[in-house]
């Protein structure tokens, strides 16, 4: 082979090795593993015009629709999830407007301090002072030995009936003396839609005497002298010097004691306990009149078994707030006395009360237009 035989020989290896597909170079190139992708993007891009569409579009069509799909799902979701918080914040907001309560419900479980406890007394104090101007003791009386018997009758019963029966009772036996001379029996008939009448009457005839034996005739005005009166406890006690004498003083009655457990200003159910802590709450000025303005409350709106919490003006301020019915029609018609447009307990109402009287004893009202003579309860000071 002559010289410029041998110079060729390269060349026309190349070509034929390009001829044959590029067998020539291929297998450095496969041990190197990355190189079939190159080789192949390389062919696509050599490759003659007519067959690149046909390689490139199934590969597109697969594309497109795949990132069509996930767009589409994206948008759905993103609206549903748009959906769906928009409820949620106007449920929210629903259930916190009605009843600003519910704040105050959601809060019993935190402690409070007593200088919290203290400010949201008077809070509760100042509200129902607003609502009940007129709270009063509900029993009718003229005088400090009046009011310390139909408080004494009053346990087991409502003013009203005990209100129904005094104006008879008084005209009777209108002094100390008086009554600690009495029949038993007599008294007993007269005091008898009282309920518990031989063991009231009992007690009457006890403080009748000791009043008249002891004191002259007159109420003490001091709690540790009239404790010490047949029938006469603390909430008796207070009852006479806050409303006889004008001495500060808590009555821890029934309504009472549920109302303040209730509102969470204390736990305890010791009628004592009530009041010590009651006291340590209010200033002693708003003693007397925070027990009236409570007990119209519990009478009214805040009942035992069936609150109105529907028609209470103070829900805001009760931690208790939903134990009752809280629908308002319906808890309207749960309200009782002025609040449910029905006469009061009282025959003789302050000035200022808003309601009706109390109505008298039917089998003791006198007849219309008779001549006769007039019974106990048209006689003069019979309705005292």
């Amino acid at each position: 082979m002559s010289e410029q035989e041998a110079a060729a020989a390269p060349a026309r290896k190349a070509a034929a090795g390009k001829a044959a597909g590029g067998t020539g170079t291929a297998k450095p190139v496969k041990a190197a593993g990355k190189a079939p992708a190159a080789k192949r993007t390389t062919a696509a891009k050599q490759a003659p015009t007519g067959e690149a569409p046909a390689r490139k579009t199934p590969a597109a069509k697969k594309a497109a629709p795949a990132a069509k799909a996930t767009t589409k799902k994206a948008t759905p979701a993103k609206k549903a999830t748009g959906k769906k918080a928009t409820p949620a914040k106007k449920a929210t907001a629903k259930k916190a407007t009605p009843a600003k309560a519910a704040a105050a419900k959601a809060s019993r479980s935190k402690p409070e301090s007593q200088a919290a406890r203290a400010k949201r007394a008077a809070r509760i104090n100042s509200a129902l002072a607003e609502v009940y101007y007129y709270a009063h003791p509900e029993l009718d009386f003229e005088n400090p030995f009046e009011l310390l018997v139909a408080t004494v009758l009053s346990a087991q019963t409502t003013d009203l009936r005990v209100n129904q029966t005094t104006p008879a009772l008084f005209a009777a036996y209108p002094t100390p003396e008086d009554m600690a001379a009495a029949d038993p029996e007599a008294l007993e008939e007269l005091i008898r839609p009282t309920g518990f009448f031989r063991s009231k009457a009992k007690s009457l005839l006890g403080l009748s005497a000791a009043l008249w034996d002891d004191h002259g005739g007159e109420v003490p005005g001091s709690v540790d002298e009239l404790v010490k009166l047949p029938g006469v406890g603390r909430k008796t006690a207070f009852v006479v010097l806050g409303n006889a004498f004008g001495v500060p003083g808590l009555t821890v009655d029934t309504h009472f004691g549920r109302l303040v457990r209730r509102w969470k200003l204390t736990e305890q159910t010791d009628a004592v306990k009530v009041e010590q802590e009651i006291d340590d709450l209010l200033p002693e000025s708003e003693w007397t009149m925070f027990s009236h303005r409570t007990i119209f409350h519990g009478r009214r709106v805040c009942h035992s078994r069936k609150p109105a919490c529907g028609a209470c003006p103070i829900a805001e301020l009760c931690p208790s707030y939903g134990e009752g019915e809280t629908d308002p029609e319906k808890a309207k018609k749960l309200l009782k006395y002025e609040m449910g447009g029905q006469p009061g307990q009282r025959l003789k109402p302050p000035a200022d009360y808003p309601g009706r009287p109390a109505p008298p004893l039917p089998s003791r009202a006198p007849a219309t237009g008779s001549a006769a003579t007039p019974d106990a309860d048209s006689a003069p000071g019979a309705a005292r």
